[in-house]
């Protein structure tokens, strides 16, 4: 009798957990969380706050929400208009 491939059962894998680059930024209204996502793990269309145009699967894109928010607060961001949101506090 031949040998059985067995596979482990899939694990659905967190989009925060690959490609991340994770960082505190310090803005006038307040500390965010941000992490920078490759694309590679993102699966669903998300809205951009700042443009409120759509971000599709697999692009590389910014997380970011406010350090005394849940993480269930977050928001999906494109990277170049979470760069122009808001300046930075010196």
């Amino acid at each position: 009798m031949g040998r059985r491939n067995r596979r482990e059962p899939h694990q659905e894998v967190s989009e925060l957990k690959l490609g991340n680059f994770g960082r505190t930024e310090s803005h006038s209204d307040g500390d965010w969380q941000v992490v920078s996502l490759t694309g590679e793990t993102s699966l669903k269309v998300y809205k951009c706050p700042g443009c409120n145009s759509e971000i599709q699967p697999k692009t590389p894109h910014v997380v970011a929400w406010l350090l005394d928010m849940p993480v269930e607060e977050r928001r999906h961001w494109h990277t170049a208009c979470w760069k122009r949101r808001t300046p930075k506090r010196f």
